[in-house]
């Protein structure tokens, strides 16, 4: 193969990425174009579809025009996406009938109550894995073909089509040829039969959505179509490595075994545990998803999301102005032995899983007249921590699978104090990976699967680097001491 290099699109909540990666997996060029966030209403959030569009193309030519790369030298294009955001559109004109509702909007909140109320909740987690929450895409889609006439007019003579923001690229970037999705953005719309592996027609109907709008569903290392990107290339190429955000962060973190998990620490983290390769029953206060899909593997997972981890650190720079930066986050939290009893538990916005609770607020517990700023920066990033070994604990124990090891990715993973704490509190492995674009990663090694770049995961396992691995050390008798105090906090929190 004369090629060298895969491109990979990182659509997420900001901005949109282009980076080239080369067969050993590094990334050689990287363009980042950020776009507008729409707040219409109080607790609406909305993106552009055309503006993201429009970035992805900006972002794919700059990069290649930066790195003075030849056009014959890229195989194939891979895409990654901030998942659940949905945009609906005319599969005529090509046109959206509204912006793209974002993960992050409300309004679909009374029509999930009105679901849970008529006690529908069991048979939707049951098929799909999640709980019925606004956050999924269903309840967004529902809701605009309940409140825009242009919706519901085309709905009904069948030219409406729904995607996630993967589904709306391909859409464009084959000029309207194809209309389809891969299983692990399918699995995050609250429409998807997990057992089946296919659009739920019952949850579906319950939705007032038609079917005929939903994309089609393939493996994320299928060819899904080609594009000339506007005409960018002579010579059409192949889009192929279709992969959630998170998801494709699991993949290039190499999570191929039962009991191998990830964490993305972010503004937030995602942390997801391989369960094998069927789908088990969500344990209260998570969601079962699929990990990813691939010709020769196909995995599901038990997954949690964690509301605040890295911003925990950015309210005592902002908010509070304990600290300049991060690192100095890290140097107060190692100039003082333990927390002496101090936790924070940083439900600034709720509690995310496994609680789930949106009435929740931060607090700060075990405060003494000898307390300082070293004990607060030390309690934060210790929250980040416990909160993950929440969401561990109950991933094993409803599993039957013990963690193998945790692989880890994100800004706040490069706090080596933090990495040590987690280690320790879990009692497990911590591995840390050298790339910090696990997501593009992901959906090239994907992409490079689809088109021969590598032949299977055991090649893929070759291209894998560590930054740092971290062993836990901790006694068994602090260990459990120190989360005893975590979870009086919690439930402190919560009463």
């Amino acid at each position: 193969m004369n090629s060298k290099y895969i491109l990979a699109v990182d659509q997420s909540t900001s901005a949109t990425k282009a980076i080239l990666f080369d067969h050993e997996g590094l990334p050689r060029h990287r363009v980042s174009v950020p776009h507008q966030q729409f707040y219409p209403r109080p607790g609406w959030v909305e993106h552009d579809p055309e503006e993201i569009y429009s970035n992805t193309i900006k972002a794919i030519k700059d990069v290649i025009e930066d790195s003075g790369t030849g056009l014959e030298e890229i195989s194939v294009l891979s895409i990654t996406n901030q998942r659940e955001t949905v945009v609906l559109w005319d599969k005529n004109s090509g046109q959206p009938v509204a912006n793209a509702i974002v993960w992050q909007c409300q309004r679909g909140k009374d029509i999930c109550r009105g679901l849970i109320d008529h006690g529908h909740e069991p048979m939707v987690k049951g098929k799909t894995g999640l709980i019925i929450d606004p956050y999924f895409s269903a309840s967004g889609i529902s809701w605009v073909l309940q409140n825009n006439d242009e919706a519901k007019k085309l709905a009904g003579s069948g030219d409406l089509v729904f995607g996630t923001i993967d589904s709306w690229l391909i859409w464009k970037l084959t000029g309207g040829q194809v209309h389809a999705t891969d299983y692990s953005n399918a699995c995050r719309t609250m429409l998807f039969n997990l057992k089946e592996r296919t659009w739920d027609q019952d949850i579906m109907n319950l939705m007032g959505i038609p079917e005929s709008m939903a994309p089609e569903i393939k493996l994320s290392d299928e060819i899904f179509g080609y594009t000339n990107v506007e005409s960018t290339f002579s010579e059409p190429i192949p889009i192929s490595g279709i992969l959630g955000d998170s998801h494709a962060a699991f993949l290039a973190q190499l999570c191929f075994e039962p009991g191998l998990a990830k964490a993305t620490y972010g503004t937030g983290s995602s942390v997801m545990m391989n369960i094998g390769d069927q789908p088990l029953e969500s344990p209260e206060g998570l969601v079962t998803s699929i990990g990813y899909g691939l010709k020769d593997h196909f995995v599901f997972v038990y997954e949690g999301n964690i509301h605040c981890t890295g911003c925990t650190i950015k309210w005592l720079i902002d908010e509070m102005g304990l600290i300049a930066d991060p690192q100095e986050a890290e140097m107060l939290a190692i100039s003082v032995k333990a927390n002496e009893g101090v936790y924070l538990v940083p439900a600034f916005a709720g509690l995310g899983a496994p609680y789930w609770n949106n009435e929740a607020r931060a607090t700060i517990t075990g405060l003494s007249r000898g307390s300082t700023k070293a004990h607060l920066a030390r309690a934060a990033l210790e929250a980040i921590a416990y909160q993950v070994k929440d969401l561990i604990v109950i991933m094993s124990e409803k599993s039957g699978i013990r963690l193998q090891d945790l692989r880890v990715d994100g800004g706040p993973t490069r706090n080596d104090f933090l990495m040590q704490f987690q280690a320790d509190i879990l009692e497990s492995a911590i591995s840390r990976s050298e790339i910090e674009e696990a997501s593009a990663l992901g959906a090239a090694i994907a992409g490079g699967l689809a088109t021969g770049i590598w032949k299977n995961l055991e090649q893929i396992k070759k291209i894998r680097r560590f930054d740092k691995s971290f062993s836990f050390k901790m006694d068994n008798r602090l260990r459990e001491k120190l989360y005893e105090g975590w979870k009086k906090a919690v439930a402190k929190t919560l009463s």
